[in-house]
């Protein structure tokens, strides 16, 4: 688990290759498995890029810190925190794991279905009122499979809100929603490396982005799409949940 997050960094041909591989590998192995149905959207299929469309996300879950909470984070140069629905299941065993390795506090705004777009927002809204720590984490992407070209401009805006004094660790993306058909499946997968590309190329413009390689790790071994996800996108409780959140705590705290 401890091997080095930029052994897995892979060239623009791996993506789209691996990318395709595991798109059809999956398909084929779960329609001999029993899945669940994701939390990750309540979208219809079809929809301008084949995932179908983004249903509403203001009344899901959420996992969101007090101001206290923030402010001490803040004050203590903890991590600040900004996810979808896989961080609202997992980010009270990552905070654990993080302040159990080197003692920083994490101050969170998970909330499920949320696209990138207003979790930027609220970055914004953080920086604004309480300031930013040195590390931010953003796990956010999954729900931009519906509309992947609005992608780089949400990590932009990102870069510019943290400026270059700061890290901006974000994790990337697979989610193949394994309820739905084969077509939608391969839908899936063809935006998450669409928006992994994408993370890919802003990388190359920002020194202080650092990317946590979950698609790659998981792509490494295919038995782990199947092992470590409970539907596609989720990890799976305890495994997936520990092995991505062992990925996101060696890179915050890599000196």
């Amino acid at each position: 688990m401890r091997k080095r997050l930029s052994t897995l960094k892979p060239n623009r041909r791996q993506i789209f290759t691996a990318g395709a591989a595991v798109a059809a590998s999956t398909v084929a192995v779960q329609t001999l498995a029993a899945t669940a149905t994701t939390n990750t959207s309540t979208a219809t299929p079809g929809g301008l890029y084949g995932s179908g469309t983004l249903g509403s996300w203001s009344t899901a879950t959420r996992a969101i810190s007090t101001a206290a909470q923030i402010q001490r984070v803040r004050e203590t140069n903890g991590v600040y925190m900004f996810g979808d629905s896989i961080s609202v299941q997992d980010g009270k065993a990552l905070a654990i794991r993080l302040l159990n390795r080197d003692g920083s506090q994490l101050a969170v705004n998970n909330w499920s279905l949320r696209p990138t777009s207003p979790a930027v927002d609220v970055l914004q809204q953080w920086a604004t009122t309480y300031g930013l720590p040195q590390r931010i984490l953003m796990a956010s992407g999954s729900n931009d499979i519906f509309d992947p070209p609005k992608f780089a401009a949400q990590i932009d805006r990102a870069m510019s809100i943290v400026g270059q004094n700061r890290t901006l660790f974000w994790v990337n993306l697979q989610a193949v929603r394994t309820a739905q058909t084969a077509t939608v499946q391969l839908a899936d997968q063809r935006n998450s490396a669409w928006l992994n590309m994408q993370l890919y190329d802003a990388q190359e413009k920002y020194p202080n982005l650092r990317i946590i390689h979950w698609a790659e790790w998981l792509w490494v071994k295919p038995y782990r799409l199947l092992n470590y996800l409970r539907d596609g996108v989720h990890p799976t409780v305890p495994l997936g949940q520990d092995a991505r959140n062992e990925l996101i705590v060696q890179a915050l705290t890599q000196r």
